[in-house]
């Protein structure tokens, strides 16, 4: 076996790997979309290891763009080995590290049903941060959207609105594991301009002129079927438990049926309860649950 760092003449591979193994792994970023736009630069740090025969037999990569090195945080896009020994792992893990300066976790999702990933985390002395669980929604019929007197919900307006979101989502968030690192104005500007925006779909909450809440649906695939993926969803601290975040929810719900979705998906942290009862109450099912591993550095 040969351990290396991937070359630009075997990005080929990698890709075509990556599609083998990822319904066994958290697919987030190995869908066709990302791998088609994924570059081997400073954020993917990327590593294989090769039979004689020159077939990748396992792979390694890391996301470190500017969110994640905010947060001192990389993500795994892939770590997946054919050959079912730890070493190879540890093999991965150790050429990975080189990159990992100013980085002080490394963190990756893992299936619940994957038994086999989940007992070589354990042995690379990876640690449980928390589950999240993903929820779809099949049902288009959209309750009744009632807001109380003196709130209105209106369109984020590009190129206005970008601090006002920052200031909603980070306050919303700033206890909500996995998503504590704040998100700058830079970074809502290319929520917009990514390939997944949905025009209009970025919501605001106001009390009377005070923003209170954002949601966001965006263009999502699931099982190979188009879906519409809700999120982020938050609401300021002092205006939680007034029943607004339903509200939002259901915004975005009549959003997905103007714009003829016809299943609607979000995912929750295990220990955000309330969030996850709500969801149920509106008519979401559990379809998947992932743990989230983390290795401090």
């Amino acid at each position: 076996m040969k351990l290396e760092s991937l070359r630009h003449d075997q990005l080929k591979d990698f890709v075509e790997y990556c599609k083998k193994h990822r319904k066994e792994l958290d697919d987030s970023f190995l869908y066709d979309d990302d791998l088609a736009k994924f570059e081997l630069n400073n954020e993917n740090p990327t590593y294989i290891v090769a039979d004689q025969q020159g077939e990748i037999v396992a792979a390694a990569s890391l996301i470190i763009d500017e969110y994640q090195r905010r947060g001192k945080r990389a993500r795994f896009r892939i770590f997946h080995s054919e050959i079912k020994d730890v070493e190879v792992y540890n093999m991965l893990m150790k050429a990975l590290r080189k990159h990992t300066a100013d980085i002080e976790k490394l963190f990756i999702f893992v299936p619940l049903g994957n038994q086999t990933l989940s007992k070589v985390m354990e042995e690379l002395e990876f640690s449980v941060d928390r589950y999240v669980f993903l929820l779809v929604r099949e049902d288009m019929d959209v309750p009744v959207l009632s807001l109380p007197k003196g709130y209105k919900i209106r369109d984020f307006k590009p190129g206005k609105d970008e601090e006002i979101w920052c200031e909603v989502r980070n306050a919303g968030f700033a206890n909500l594991k996995g998503n504590e690192t704040p998100v700058t104005p830079d970074m809502v500007e290319k929520l917009v301009e990514s390939a997944d925006y949905i025009d209009g779909g970025m919501k605001i909450l106001f009390d009377k002129d005070i923003p209170v809440g954002v949601v966001r649906g965006a263009k999502d695939k699931y099982e190979g079927a188009p879906i519409m993926n809700i999120g982020p969803l938050a609401i300021l601290p002092e205006y939680q438990g007034k029943g607004l975040g339903r509200l939002l929810l259901r915004t975005a719900l009549q959003l997905a049926k103007e714009k003829a979705y016809q299943r609607t998906i979000l995912s929750v942290n295990g220990e955000n309860e309330q969030a996850k009862a709500l969801y149920l109450q509106e008519g979401f099912e559990q379809v998947e649950g992932v743990a989230c591993y983390q290795y401090d550095l």
